[in-house]
C-alpha cells in the first residue's frame, strides 16, 4: 500500500484512439486521480509495449495500467518492465498467455464478427481496419449511430503483425493483481474468450451487457472498475 494516489494510465486498443476514453477520464479525475491516456502505436506488441512502458516509467509513483482490447496485450507486456505498475485493468481486453496471439484467442470461441468479411486490408502496409458499414455491428452496437459513424471513419488501423504475433514471455498478470470487465455483447472479442482469460488470470471480474466499445457506451461502469483497482493501490 502507498500513501500516494496512483496515476491511472489508459491504453486504447485496435480500431480506436485515445478519444475512446473521453467519457471515462472525467469520472476518474473527479475522484482526484491523475490520468494519462497513452497513444498506442498499434504497430507490434514489442514496440507498442516499449512505448507504453516508457510512458509509465516516466510517472512518479504507483500506476494503475488499464487496457482495452488489444491494449490488454500491450499492458501485459509493458508492465513487465515498469515496476511501478501496481494493478492491471482489462476492459473487454485480451489477457494472453505465452504463445497466444490475438487472432488465436479471438477465434478460439464462437461469437466474433471480426474477420475477412468485415475488415479491409491495406496490403502495402499490412494494416487492418473495420469496414465502415460493419463498424457498428462489430465494434459499437450499443453506441448511438451518429457516434459510431464518426468512430468508424476516425478509427486507427492496426498491423496484422500485431494481432498475429504470439505473446513472448511471462505476462504481467501473473505477478500483478488484475481486474477485468467482460462485455457480454462483444462481437469483436467473444465474452466467452474474455471470461476464459480473466478466470485463468485470477482477475476480479465485472460483467456488463455492452458492446466492445464499452468505454464509450458505459464509461460509468468502466470508471468504477478502474477506481476499484485504484482503491486497492492507494
Amino acid at each position: 500500500m502507498s500513501n500516494q494516489k496512483p496515476t491511472i494510465v489508459l491504453v486504447h486498443g485496435a480500431f480506436a484512439d485515445s478519444s475512446s476514453w473521453n467519457g471515462v477520464v472525467p469520472k476518474l479525475r473527479e475522484q482526484g486521480y491523475r490520468v494519462l491516456a497513452a497513444s498506442n502505436p498499434l504497430r507490434g506488441i514489442e514496440s507498442d509495449a516499449d512505448y507504453v512502458a516508457d510512458v509509465v516509467n516516466g510517472v512518479d509513483g504507483p500506476v494503475v495500467l488499464a487496457g482495452h482490447s488489444y491494449g490488454g496485450v500491450v499492458i501485459s507486456r509493458a508492465a513487465t518492465t515498469a515496476p511501478n505498475v501496481k494493478a492491471l485493468v482489462y476492459i473487454a481486453a485480451f489477457q494472453p498467455e505465452a504463445g497466444e496471439s490475438v487472432f488465436e484467442l479471438s477465434g478460439r470461441f464462437e461469437g466474433s464478427k471480426l474477420g475477412p468479411d468485415t475488415t479491409n486490408v491495406l496490403a502495402a502496409q499490412g494494416e487492418l481496419s473495420i469496414k465502415p458499414e460493419n463498424f457498428s455491428d462489430v465494434f459499437a452496437a450499443d453506441v448511438p449511430a451518429e457516434t459510431a459513424d464518426v468512430m468508424a471513419v476516425t478509427q486507427r488501423p492496426v498491423t496484422e503483425r500485431a494481432l498475429a504475433t504470439p505473446f513472448d514471455g511471462e505476462p504481467a498478470w501473473k505477478n500483478v493483481p488484475s481486474w477485468a470487465l467482460i462485455a457480454e455483447q462483444d462481437h469483436a472479442i467473444p465474452a466467452a474468450a474474455q471470461a476464459f482469460m480473466s478466470e485463468r488470470a485470477g482477475s476480479e471480474v465485472t460483467r456488463i451487457e455492452a458492446s466492445h466499445a464499452v468505454s464509450v457506451s458505459r464509461p460509468d461502469v468502466v470508471a468504477e472498475v478502474i477506481l476499484a483497482a485504484a482503491a486497492k493501490v492507494a
